[in-house]
């Protein structure tokens, strides 16, 4: 039987790198992990046990393509430009990061490359030209890709994976056995309910939290929004301990919705919040990587 041939990716606005997780567990050898985001740096770094390969503290806009050998390349750029709901006032909005991937895909020429962003990215047509439209790439647009097939959480996502040679991708097919709402519960969670916090539950802001119920069948999370390390009130768990009946998801639980395995350590602070709600599922990377592999194979 012949031996597998395991293609090596670069990925590039990796942040907590949950789609990284997902392609080294499908069997993908990852030997970059780029980020401008300090914080998404340091938790990298916390994790030796996952991350043992090049951690690049760089903005692609100043990155020049590495010569080194990469069979794919991983974007997963910002997309706050492309979401409907995200504020965008007084934010780099990612409008201009496309083109740098772009530039290195352009020139760099892998076998491969796979971009996840929000099914809004859709609505920029040049953005898609460019994604979809490169001379000599077969490609693939799927979405939408929910990480409901994998997760209790629901998630719409875009994915675009372009190839050397034509290849057939079709959506995933939902796990028959996935994780539950209650199985992603912290038996002693520990949490504070700040005073913003309070307020939105008990009426004082226009929106009321949307309160997830572990013990209701087929109970699913909404999306993991980066925002949430600012206003953990927007959407909480059902928990009858709680002075309110209801609290915040804990940084552990706000993990283990996007699939990160419990000893990928992320820090004590509101920041993890953002790296977690920024990151892709640990699953649909895994189910990208699947794809990958059986492409080179």
């Amino acid at each position: 039987m012949a031996k597998k041939y395991i293609p090596i990716a670069d990925g590039y606005f990796s942040g907590a790198a949950g789609m990284e997780l997902g392609f080294m567990r499908a069997g993908v050898s990852v030997q970059q992990s780029l980020d401008l985001d300090i914080d998404a740096i340091k938790c990298l770094k916390l994790n030796p046990a996952y991350i043992q390969h090049k951690i690049a503290h760089q903005d692609i806009k100043d990155k020049l393509v590495d010569k080194a050998e990469c069979d794919i390349m991983i974007g997963t750029y910002p997309c706050t430009k492309y979401s409907s709901i995200a504020d965008i006032h007084g934010t780099r909005t990612g409008d201009d990061l496309f083109l740098h991937f772009f530039r290195h895909v352009a020139i760099g020429q892998p076998e491969m490359y796979v971009i996840e962003n929000v099914p809004g990215m859709k609505k920029f047509p040049v953005v898609m030209e460019a994604m979809t439209q490169l001379p000599g790439y077969y490609v693939n647009v799927i979405c939408p890709v929910n990480a409901l097939n994998w997760l209790p959480q629901n998630r719409d996502r875009l994915i675009i994976i372009g190839t050397k040679k034509p290849f057939s991708i079709t959506a995933p097919v939902a796990k028959r056995r996935k994780l539950r709402i209650k199985d992603i519960i912290e038996k002693n969670p520990i949490y504070t309910m700040k005073p913003h916090v309070i307020a939105r539950i008990t009426g004082k802001y226009r929106d009321m939290p949307i309160i997830v119920d572990p013990n209701s069948p087929g109970a699913y999370a909404p999306t993991c929004v980066a925002h949430y390390s600012k206003d953990q009130g927007t959407r909480m768990v059902k928990d009858k301990n709680s002075e309110y009946g209801a609290r915040p998801f804990t940084i552990r639980e706000y993990a283990r919705l996007q699939g990160f395995p419990d000893d990928y350590y992320f820090p004590d602070k509101l920041s993890s919040y953002k790296l977690i709600g920024n990151a892709v599922p640990v699953e649909l990377g895994e189910w990208a990587g699947q794809q990958a592999m059986r492409y080179f194979n």
